[in-house]
Parts: C-alpha cells; sequence; structure tokens
C-alpha cells in the first residue's frame, strides 16, 4: 500500500447495533477496493475483520478491525466496531481516532438501542455522521419508516441523500436526491433509468428536507431558497459537505451489503463528504516547556502520535496502533514515551487489514498504522520525540462494573492465567483482574457477562487454561455495638518449660469504621510486664482478619489491655499472644457483634420511560432513592443508595428492563449494618464451613 498525505486520509469508524451489519458493509467496502477477491460472510467466518477464532465461533465482533480501502485516490480506514455492548471499550478506542462515523442502521429491525448508543456516541466525541440503512434487498424492510423513525427521534437533522428503487420484491436501483436521477444495476454496472412514477413523492419529499438544511448554511442561500431561486449540484453538495462537518445534517444512505449495492455510493461519499483529519483539532502539553502543543495532525511539526490500541494475539504476535497526531513517523524512527519516560526504536511500520499486516515506509499525520513489539508501551501512550516530550489527554474509557469470581481449575495454572488475563486487558481496557485479597477471592470485572464469559472462553481455548466461574463473595464486615469485659488464661505444661500467658481485656465501639481496631493499655503494678503489649497486639492484628461471626474482616473495635499475670519462667510473647486471640474471640461475641453490608452510591441513567421500572427494581432490591436528575439528552438519572450485594446481576437485569437503553455506574459510600436475615444466612455458611472442615 503506498503513502497518503493527511488530505487523502479518512478515518470513519462504523458504529450501529449488534448484527446490523457492519461487518458485512466492512467486508463489501474491502471487496470494492480490491482487498479481497471475493466477499467473505459472517455466517461463513471468513470476512476479513472478524478473524479471531471467538469471533469466528459467535458470529459476531469482539475487537475493533482496521481495514484501510483505497478508493479515488483516497485511503479510507474503516474501523469496524462490535455492536454488542459489552465491548464499549473497543468502541470508544475506535472514536478516539475517528474524525467521522457511519451509523449502520438494520433495515430489518429498526431503530435499535445500539443506534441510539452510537448517536449518543458521536455526540460526545463531536464525530460527524452518516446513516446507512443496510438490508435493501430484503422484500418487506421499509426504508421510508426506517428514515421516518430517525426524523422523529433525531429531528430535521435527518436527510436521505438517495433512496432505492423495488421492482418485484427485489433491490433494483437507487434514485439520487441531488441529483434528481435514477439509476439501476445492470450486472456490474449502474445505468441511468427515468425516476419512477412510485419514487416521485418521495424524491420530492426528500429534496425539500435537503433544500431546507442547504438553505440554512448562509443568509445567501436562505434568501435565494426563500425567493424560490433553485441551487446548482455543486452548490449543494458544497453545503451539504459543510454541514455534515459542522453535525447540522446527518445523511441517509440505502444499500445491501451483502450483494454489494449501495457501497459504492456510500464510498464516493465519504471521500466526498468526510473530512480528513487536517480539518480537526487537538492538543497535547509539551513536558519540557509546559505549553499546549497545538498538533492538529500538522504534517509540518515535531511527530507525535498516541498508541490507541494494543492487540495481543496468540497467532499474530503483539501490535501496538497508532494514530499520527503530527509530523511523519518513518521506519526506525527513535520515539519517547512521555509516560513510561523512555525512548524506544519503532522498527517497521505496518498498515493492518484485519489480521494481515504489509510494511509501509512513513505514515503521516492523520493516518493510522501499526508498531510490533513496542517493548512496554501500552494503549493510551504518546509517543513523541526527546527534543519535544508531548502527552495527550488519556481516552475516555468506560469503567467495568460487573464482576464475577473465578478460580482456576488446575492450581499449577494460576500463573498462567494470570499471564493470560493480563494480556487481555492489555488488549481491552475494560477488563480487569483483581486479587481480593480481604475477602481470599479472585475476581474478573467487565462491561457486561457476556465479556466475561468469552474471556473464560479466550483462556480455554486460546491459552488453554481453565477456570470456574461462580457468584463472588460480599467484602462484608464485622463490628461489635456493645461493651464486654473477659479473661483469658492460656496454660500449658508439657515438661520442661511450659506456657503461661493471662490477659484481662475489655472491648467496645470505637466508632471508626476506617480502622480495624484501636489498642490501649491500662496495666498497672506490672501485672503484664511491657515487653508482652507487642505480643498482645499481635494476636489481635491476628484475630481482626477474620472476625469471629462470620469470618469477615472485623472493623471499629477498641480494645483495653487492663490487667492479667505472668510466670517469671513460662511466659512468653506465644503465650501472651495466643490468650489474646482466644480473649478476642470471646469478648467479641460477648460485645454484640454485628454484621455491616458495604452501601454503594448507584447512578442509573435511562430514557424517561423507564424512570418507573428502574425504580420499581431499586426498591425490591433494598435500594433508598436519593432523588431523580433530568440530562439535556432526554434521559434521567436515577441515584439512590443500594446494598452491594444487591447489584450482583444488575446490568443483565437493567438491560432487559430499558431494552439496553440504561447504564449504570457506582462507588462505595459506606457500611451499615445488615438486616438480621441477611447476617444470619452468613453465620450459617460459616458455621455449615467449620462443620465441613473447609474453615476453623
Amino acid at each position: 500500500m503506498k503513502v497518503y498525505t493527511t488530505d487523502k486520509v479518512r478515518n470513519v469508524v462504523l458504529l450501529g447495533h449488534g448484527s446490523s451489519g457492519k461487518t458485512s458493509l466492512a467486508e463489501a467496502m474491502a471487496y470494492l477496493g480490491g482487498i479481497t477477491s471475493r466477499m467473505g460472510r459472517v455466517e461463513d467466518g471468513n470476512t476479513v475483520s472478524d478473524f479471531t477464532s471467538e469471533e469466528k465461533k459467535r458470529g459476531f465482533s469482539i475487537r475493533t478491525s482496521v481495514i484501510p480501502v483505497e478508493w479515488k485516490d483516497v485511503k479510507i480506514n474503516v474501523l469496524d466496531t462490535p455492536g454488542y455492548f459489552d465491548f464499549v471499550g473497543e468502541v470508544e478506542e475506535a472514536m478516539s481516532v475517528a474524525d467521522s462515523a457511519i451509523i449502520v442502521v438494520s433495515g430489518k429491525s429498526g431503530l435499535e438501542a445500539g443506534v441510539e448508543r452510537a448517536w449518543d456516541l458521536c455526540e460526545k466525541f463531536k464525530l460527524p455522521r452518516m446513516i446507512y440503512v443496510s438490508d435493501m434487498d430484503i422484500d418487506n424492510v421499509s426504508y421510508r419508516e426506517v428514515v421516518e423513525a430517525l426524523s422523529d427521534k433525531y429531528g430535521t437533522k435527518i436527510a436521505p441523500l438517495n433512496f432505492p428503487i423495488r421492482e418485484n420484491g427485489q433491490y433494483k436501483g437507487y434514485v439520487d436526491v441531488i441529483q434528481e436521477k435514477a439509476f439501476q444495476w445492470k450486472d456490474k454496472t449502474k445505468v441511468e433509468i427515468p425516476v419512477p412514477d412510485f419514487s416521485e413523492e418521495y424524491l420530492e419529499g426528500y429534496r425539500d428536507t435537503l433544500m431546507e438544511s442547504v438553505a440554512e448554511t448562509s443568509e445567501e442561500f436562505m434568501e435565494r431558497y426563500f425567493g424560490g431561486d433553485t441551487f446548482s449540484d455543486a452548490e449543494i453538495r458544497s453545503a451539504v459537505r459543510t454541514s455534515i462537518i459542522d453535525g447540522s445534517v446527518v445523511p441517509v444512505e440505502c444499500g445491501a451489503s451483502t450483494i454489494c449495492r449501495g457501497v459504492e455510493q456510500l464510498l464516493d461519499d465519504i471521500v466526498a463528504n468526510m473530512p480528513s483529519a487536517d480539518t480537526r483539532k487537538v492538543s497535547g502539553i509539551n513536558m519540557k516547556t509546559n505549553e499546549i502543543f497545538e498538533a492538529n495532525f500538522d504534517f509540518a511539526k515535531a511527530k507525535s502520535g498516541i498508541i490507541f490500541k494494543t492487540i495481543v494475539d496468540p497467532f499474530i504476535g503483539r501490535y501496538s496502533l497508532i494514530k499520527v497526531r503530527s509530523g511523519v513517523f518513518k521506519t526506525d524512527d527513535l520515539v519517547y514515551d512521555s509516560e513510561l519516560e523512555a525512548e524506544m526504536k519503532l522498527g517497521k511500520l505496518y498498515v493492518m487489514q484485519g489480521n494481515k499486516t504489509f510494511e509501509v515506509p512513513e505514515l503521516h499525520a492523520g493516518d493510522i498504522g501499526a508498531v510490533a513489539k513496542l517493548g512496554d508501551a501500552k494503549t493510551g501512550d504518546t509517543l513523541s520525540t526527546k527534543a519535544n516530550p508531548i502527552q495527550y489527554p488519556k481516552m475516555s474509557i468506560s469503567k467495568p462494573y460487573t464482576y464475577i469470581r473465578y478460580n482456576a481449575k488446575n492450581k499449577n495454572d494460576i500463573d498462567k492465567i494470570a499471564q493470560a488475563m493480563a494480556k487481555i486487558a492489555a488488549e481491552d481496557p475494560t477488563f480487569k483482574a483483581v486479587n481480593d485479597a480481604e475477602n481470599r477471592q479472585t475476581l474478573m470485572y467487565g462491561i457486561g457477562d457476556m465479556q466475561l464469559e468469552i474471556v473464560k472462553s479466550m483462556l480455554k481455548n486460546e491459552y488453554k487454561v481453565e477456570i470456574d466461574t461462580m457468584e463472588p463473595k460480599v467484602a462484608y464486615r464485622e463490628t461489635i455495638r456493645k461493651t464486654s469485659d473477659v479473661e483469658y488464661k492460656y496454660k500449658k505444661q508439657s515438661g520442661g518449660h511450659g506456657q503461661y500467658g493471662h490477659v484481662k481485656m475489655k472491648y467496645a465501639p470505637s466508632g471508626d469504621q476506617t480502622q480495624a481496631y484501636e489498642f490501649t493499655e491500662e496495666v498497672v503494678g506490672g501485672s503484664v510486664p511491657k515487653n508482652y503489649f507487642p505480643a498482645v497486639e499481635k494476636g489481635i492484628q491476628e484475630s481482626v482478619q477474620r472476625g469471629p461471626l462470620a469470618a469477615y474482616p472485623v472493623v471499629g473495635v477498641r480494645c483495653t489491655l487492663y490487667d492479667g499475670s505472668y510466670h517469671p519462667v513460662d511466659s512468653s510473647e506465644m503465650a501472651f499472644k495466643t490468650a489474646s486471640i482466644q480473649a478476642f474471640k470471646k469478648g467479641f461475641i460477648e460485645a454484640g457483634p454485628v454484621l455491616l453490608e458495604p452501601i454503594v452510591t448507584l447512578k442509573v441513567t435511562v430514557p424517561d420511560s423507564f424512570t418507573g421500572d428502574v425504580m420499581g427494581d431499586l426498591n425490591k432490591r433494598r435500594g433508598r432513592v436519593l432523588g431523580m436528575n433530568p440530562t439535556h439528552t432526554g434521559k434521567t438519572v436515577v441515584e439512590a443508595e443500594v446494598p452491594m450485594s444487591e447489584l450482583f446481576d444488575y446490568c443483565t437485569v437493567l438491560r432487559s428492563m430499558t431494552g439496553g437503553r440504561g447504564d449504570y455506574e457506582y462507588e462505595f459510600a459506606r457500611y451499615e449494618q445488615a438486616p438480621a436475615d441477611v447476617q444470619a444466612k452468613e453465620v450459617a455458611a460459616r458455621a455449615a464451613a467449620v462443620a465441613e472442615g473447609y474453615e476453623e
């Protein structure tokens, strides 16, 4: 593939609901661009972009793929993203380097939740967008109904640029709204035909919508429009491009990707209407001067770029995908990673087509490429030069809140599992593995259940290790509500020196749940020598790690050593530590022990129509609704306090309840006393574990 300058590059991300046809569209683009000699099919597992074994097996995209398509002397970097919500991190990575978006809408399924999410992401990242309505080759699909639904949702921004012609249930051609001409496909070419009578009404309506949008681009056009003047094709196209870039117009086109119809027109319009990178702004900080560095995809400035994605594949190796934000990157360049504060050599530069790599000598500002084996560099790192060290802001990536507990099926695989998970986390920043030492469990976090299930499958099929998954333990805590006064004498004689430690201790609530315990001593008269005080505290320190009630960590206990006795020969640090441990168990149980459960502050963002359902569900989960705040996008944020134990399946339930239109986030608020039934259940579970020999 040849080198392209900034003005000849278009970075376009494909967005939409799962199974709406994004990968099929990318495949059609690849075929028309000459990348493939025959079109692959998602069902057959032979598409360019879905190349991993999991994607082939499941029949949908899991990771973002880059497919550079050469079209009319322009390089279109097509970023094919997953449609399922669990893989939103992959989408956000692609959005961070895209300059425009194509939202794919299934003509068969209509305006789904994924379309709305795609639109919201475009708003968030301020991306110009077009809408491509797929499945035009299906007889009962109505393009008109999809356009009406889009117009109802997004208003006068929606402007169809073409619409389909059907004869006898077959997709035969299309009408170009700007040219006011009709075209029909004949073999692999198209011929102009008269606009069919049944299309005249739609052409007039769509044309009026487009002309209103064109008129609004300037006062001169507005005057001409109201004066009854007409615009030339060149004026219309120029005005449409301006309106697309500033977001005031979102054009709609149609096609049937699987038979490669309508895709050629879409490629033409990407070249003609979508912005190149040099029309967009981007800036970072020069770490040496602390001044703002206006990169703005200027090839004449000092080189800089960002790693927006990492691929760690057992079969194709490790690649860092980069977008050049200024200057020109060349083979064997020395670059400086401002995050690692280290210089490294780029080696060879590549462009990727799915899982295939092609070497290129250089990448200009605005272009996307790949570098192999870039040391410890990771997703989000900025690459520049040591003379001009640049740091760009971190990408906006969704935080994972869904989690599950896992254990290695084979204990010999623990290290292999940790290494494999580290590689998966390097690829997907929304996945993380956590060792919860306090509750003696290992957890993996993701955006949703499907993502975690696929990680489990990847471990088995690609890394040859297996895990069992189960419901996670809740991070309960134990404390006391009353006071107690106990003594314990540890005495043991077994020939020679014996063991003797005697303590009298008081226990009371400290009121500070951020600390496990407070230890004080009030011993008078030397009944317990000072050199044994640390041993007593060590006993407490060990005891609070697993409380006497249900084996959860203890918080908020004040422990006071006020008396005891010792033996000049038999007493030892071990004896006093043991006495302290036993005294703690006894004193804790006598001081009104209670279980504390973690409470989180939950924020649920849903369309207004779902607030009633969400609040009803939160009440079932022992939630306390704190308030509702409307957003400027027609949604409501429901704030509530909910016990952490009630949120295990919340991701799945919320999606089901809202048709995939709801989002949530939470953060730890505090601990509260658990209800009696919850405490009884945990105490019973502990007793059962002890009885079966799992715990002491």
